[in-house]
């Protein structure tokens, strides 16, 4: 595909770099080196995640013909990708909630538990895990209902906590996180293939490890519900205080002959926009496929460094692009009685921040991006910054501030046309940052 021209169109330019480092994670492209030869005994293939309607069909396409192949894997609302023509779907795809989980993710989790019963060594299962997958597989613990599930997981995306203790808290508030889906299929050979959406690629924190080992502790989870205030039933407090609802840990024999493969990772999704952005004949520069932090503080660190590469051509030469992922937060703000609640995710408000501390800076144009195509709850991917953003804003009468303050980046940037609508992409390996200098 050819690229823009990066001086005449830097908006379809940066949206190429997208579109590139998402086709890099599409698991049709990543699967089949991974794939292990059909089995003696039964093929399951059981998983979830926002990518998991995509993995399901890459297993079918490759998966030979005369295999039985079988099984269930839930996908969040409008995430599965179009049938292609031929034969019959082997794999059953469902859709759930995300990030909030709902009835139909505990009915997919129930029915993909009901089929690790009765599996042998001589079976094989294929778990699928993508991003997500915490949310669309929930089996609270026993005493513990769904609707308490649901509140705990809405107060911990409010709460700024990171990936990693969002999912350690969820590996012990559940049934089939955290190792025990693993543990449900032996004596079967477990196979799990991962798409990544979380900083260092640990397959434990994706989806909350649902087929890995867990070396997170019960107190680990009761410290980071007294880190931010979040409350849980009394009986369950006291089970996780006694220990009771811990996950297996590395070393169980659950695990024994179990593998996992990462087939997309951010860094390799990076590398792919890099390598777009250096066809068209501009430098690039990944800065790190890891950060985290709030989401504004590091729109505001990332406007510092295009600033000194736009005014002194340090650390980089202009033009270029530099290229960033990771996962950040965003801590939700309370607002005052009667005021509207503000909309967006961690991509509009990287955006805002970026907008804010960059000032109007010329030459300097940006795209901040979920690479599922969907910001946070949002019908959006991200959203893009030019050197006139602001201008354009306060001709409406819109102060960055404001919306800065009650978090609503997707308001703020949809009044400007500035949103980046992609719909959901199939795959997930998280934020997608890109900032071009010339």
């Amino acid at each position: 595909m050819t690229a823009p021209d990066p001086r005449a169109e830097p908006r379809a330019f940066l949206e190429h770099l997208y579109r590139a480092a998402v086709h890099r994670a599409l698991p049709l492209h990543n699967t089949a080196a991974f794939l292990p030869p059909p089995p003696k005994g039964r093929t399951i293939v059981i998983g979830a995640g926002k990518a998991g309607g995509s993995m399901a069909q890459a297993v079918e396409a490759l998966w030979p013909a005369d295999a039985p192949l079988s099984g269930l894997v839930v996908t969040r609302y409008h995430h599965t990708p179009p049938r292609p023509a031929g034969p019959p779907q082997r794999i059953e795809v469902v859709e759930a909630s995300h990030p909030v989980p709902d009835a139909a993710g505990l009915e997919a989790a129930q029915r993909i538990l009901a089929l690790t019963q009765g599996l042998t060594a001589d079976d094989l299962v294929l778990c699928l895990i993508s991003g997500g997958g915490s949310a669309l597989l929930t089996l609270p613990a026993e005493g513990l209902t769904l609707e308490e599930k649901q509140r705990i997981n809405r107060e911990l995306l409010n709460s700024g906590a990171n990936i990693g203790e969002m999912n350690c808290v969820r590996k012990h508030l559940s049934r089939i996180k955290g190792g025990r889906l693993a543990a449900a299929c032996a004596p079967a050979q477990v196979v799990t293939l991962t798409i990544s959406d979380v900083p260092g690629d640990d397959p434990s924190v994706i989806a909350s490890g649902p087929t890995v080992p867990d070396a997170s502790s019960c107190a680990d989870a009761v410290a980071i519900l007294q880190r931010y205030g979040i409350a849980v039933p009394g009986a369950i407090m006291s089970l996780l205080e006694q220990g009771a609802l811990e996950t297996p840990k590395p070393g169980d024999p659950a695990f024994a002959g179990q593998s996992v493969h990462m087939i997309a990772t951010p860094q390799q999704s990076l590398e792919a926009a890099a390598d777009a952005a250096r066809a068209a004949g501009l430098e690039a520069h990944i800065l790190s496929d890891e950060m985290e932090g709030e989401s504004r503080e590091v729109g505001k660190v990332h406007a510092a460094l295009a600033r000194a590469v736009a005014h002194r051509a340090q650390p980089f030469a202009r033009p270029c692009v530099i290229l960033s992922g990771g996962e950040t937060t965003v801590t939700v703000r309370k607002q005052p009685e009667g005021t509207p609640r503000g909309r967006g995710g961690r991509a509009g408000e990287f955006c805002l921040g970026l907008a804010l501390a960059l000032q109007g800076q010329e030459r300097v144009w940006a795209l901040a991006a979920d690479t599922d195509g969907i910001d946070g709850v949002e019908d959006n991917a991200g959203a893009f910054v030019a050197p006139d953003t602001l201008a354009r804003a306060l001709a409406q009468g819109m102060k960055i501030d404001a919306y800065l303050g009650r978090n609503d980046a997707y308001g703020y940037f949809d009044a400007l046309g500035d949103l980046v609508v992609t719909g959901p992409t199939h795959t997930n390996v998280n934020d997608f940052r890109a900032i071009l200098v010339l």
